[in-house]
């Protein structure tokens, strides 16, 4: 890895987090283009620079997700599925899962038919939850149910946690939002845990290249985020649909 890689690999970060296309999938299918060797430092860097997108979220959120206790309770029900399952998986998610592109590119294909069918079938209610207080823990448990299965790359933790959302009688925008900030307990424990685990490796040229993927997806994951609200005042979710699949098919040709 060079400082230029980690700045490709930022920006992907940044771009693909929020969006329901993977971001994790994208950095490692990107590493392989980008031939870059696949040792244990770059597996802990497609994980540890989601940091950004957190602090991200954090400028543009943090004020509401800590001060409404009633928001901070939800997020925090929501979180403890992916608690569990990421922790008792961890050696199988980053030792197995994540050097299988077989498993990431099928993941891609098949979730972007998913995010296509939904939508296609799925009609909002005019009573459709539309305030994060007002979903129950209840929703906020099945939520994370869902975001769980993004323990696979290439499920996608935000398509996940969108469409159980939406599935649940959530409003686009609600659950767009409510995914955001569970973005920040989701990620940060599988950063905490990854850096736990393997910082003490690390060199000093392991954590520049931290340093700079971190800012380069924080401030393009601010753009991404504020594209992203906009995006969803008039479109639904088939061409990210339609991207995960050409995507998919065209890797599966190529690599």
């Amino acid at each position: 890895m060079n400082l230029m890689s980690a700045i490709i690999l930022g920006v992907i970060e940044g771009i693909s987090e929020f969006l329901p296309i993977s971001s994790t999938a994208h950095m490692i299918l990107a590493s392989h283009l980008m031939k870059l060797q696949q040792t244990e430092f770059l597996k802990s860097f497609e994980i540890a620079i989601q940091l950004g997108a957190i602090l991200s979220v954090l400028v543009l959120y943090g004020q509401r997700l800590f001060v409404d206790s009633k928001i901070l309770k939800r997020v925090a029900a929501a979180f403890l599925p992916t608690a569990v399952v990421g922790f008792f998986l961890y050696k199988i998610i980053k030792h197995v899962l994540f050097d299988n592109t077989t498993v990431i590119l099928w993941s891609l294909l098949i979730g972007g038919i998913v995010l296509i069918v939904f939508e296609l079938l799925h009609r909002e209610s005019d009573r459709s939850t539309d305030d994060l207080t007002s979903i129950t823990y209840f929703q906020a448990i099945l939520i994370g149910i869902f975001q769980s299965l993004a323990v696979v790359p290439g499920v996608s933790r935000a398509a996940a946690t969108i469409i159980g959302g939406m599935f649940l009688g959530l409003r686009r925008k609600t659950i767009v939002e409510f995914s955001f900030l569970l973005s920040v307990p989701t990620m940060g424990a599988a950063v905490a845990l990854d850096l736990l685990k393997s910082a003490g490796s690390f060199t000093a040229d392991h954590f520049l290249f931290l340093a700079v993927g971190f800012v380069v997806s924080f401030a393009v994951a601010l753009l991404s985020i504020k594209f992203l609200l906009m995006f969803i005042q008039k479109n639904n979710f088939i061409l990210f649909g339609v991207y995960r699949i050409v995507l998919a098919l065209s890797l599966m040709w190529l690599l």
